[in-house]
């Protein structure tokens, strides 16, 4: 049993659909019809009047590309974090020769709204504002979920535009897209899909930026999925574009407040187990995500996930960076999200702490 928080067990339908003769991507009319209807329904997902595009590629594609797509050399970039995600964000802004300006809270405490808003205004009093800003709303590699609201309030109030990695988040819980000018999900998560395709959520704003910048890398590059009407970027990847379209409707069939419904008890049923074994959650219950959990677990995590998986068949995740060893974490997300497969897992989980 595949308990991880992505890329997270795929359902049989699913699995079908990607097995099934594809059309092909680049000459038949029916790839891009079945195309425009997965971004439909990913709006629908998103529940947003944005556009929604879907490049060919795993889900770091979108964190990079929405850099490459808006930061120009020498470019100040807000990245506003507290995980390894959030840090990293800081790394593609290197890489494409803007000036990165990283808050980073610790990993277990919430995003610094002061020290966000000082960096805001010292920014504007200065003359050189910042060009973007960058967080994400579900820390994957600790279970934190951001309230994001209110460093959106700070962003609009200085009128900086946000790209925000909600991939561990997007189909498990509410967005708040419509804030958010660049919105990145992927298909292993929450989705329940394989992995190889990203999705992300553009403003108005965010094209004309980028329409601004024009950027020269064709991969990592945002703007020629904007109009595909006269064909792809580059040969799409058929079969897992089948296989989210499937995922997709199968999340819009249950109906979304259901979705997030059945994600939330299977993250309380979690944590109660956990409780039970007398287990920390990371960072807390209140700011941990509905799609994963991370028990603290010090110095013993890798040696307990590899028991599990060995005497129990049940495959989970450990922390990441410095917290390998101390994290254990537990992907209840799309697919998982049961209270049964919860307790499958944490019996497992019991049975090797005994």
């Amino acid at each position: 049993m595949k308990f991880t928080p992505g890329p997270t067990a795929v359902p049989p339908a699913v699995r079908e659909a990607m097995a099934e003769e594809q059309p092909n991507p680049d000459v038949d009319p029916a790839f891009a019809e079945r195309y425009e209807a997965l971004c439909e329904d990913l709006a629908d997902v998103y529940d947003t009047d944005h556009d929604v595009v879907v490049p060919g590629g795993e889900g770091i594609l979108g964190l990079e590309a929405a850099i490459a797509s808006l930061v120009a050399p020498g470019d100040r970039v807000l990245c506003i974090s507290n995980g390894l995600y959030g840090d990293g964000f800081a790394d593609f802004v290197e890489s494409s020769d803007g000036e990165a300006e990283l808050v980073s809270a610790p990993y277990d405490d919430p995003l610094d709204l002061e020290a966000i808003e000082a960096a805001l205004e010292d920014a504007a009093t200065d003359g050189e504002p910042f060009e973007l800003a960058t967080m994400v709303h579900c820390e994957t590699p600790t279970g934190t979920l951001n309230d994001l609201d209110p460093v959106l309030d700070l962003l609009e109030e200085y009128d900086v535009p946000s790209v925000v990695d909600a991939v561990s988040s997007l189909g498990g819980t509410p967005v708040p897209t419509d804030r958010i000018d660049v919105c990145l999900g992927a298909s292993q998560k929450c989705f329940s899909a394989p992995p190889g395709l990203t999705t992300a959520a553009i403003s108005d704003r965010a094209w004309e930026r980028m329409e601004e910048r024009d950027p020269s890398s064709l991969y990592t590059n945002f703007l020629p999925w904007r109009d595909v009407s006269d064909g792809f970027p580059y040969t799409h990847l058929s079969a897992n574009v089948a296989a989210l379209e499937t995922a997709v409707e199968m999340i819009l069939e249950e109906g979304l407040e259901s979705v997030y419904r059945r994600h939330e008890e299977a993250a309380e049923r979690c944590r109660e187990r956990g409780a039970e074994l007398g287990l920390e959650v990371y960072p807390d219950v209140e700011r941990s995500s509905p799609t994963v959990t991370a028990f603290r677990l010090p110095g013993e995590a890798v040696e307990i996930q590899q028991r599990v998986a060995e005497e129990e068949d049940v495959v989970l995740a450990t922390g990441l960076g410095d917290l390998e060893n101390d994290i254990l974490r537990f992907g209840h997300m799309g697919y998982n999200a049961e209270v049964e497969k919860v307790d499958r897992a944490m019996d497992a989980l019991e049975a090797v702490l005994e």
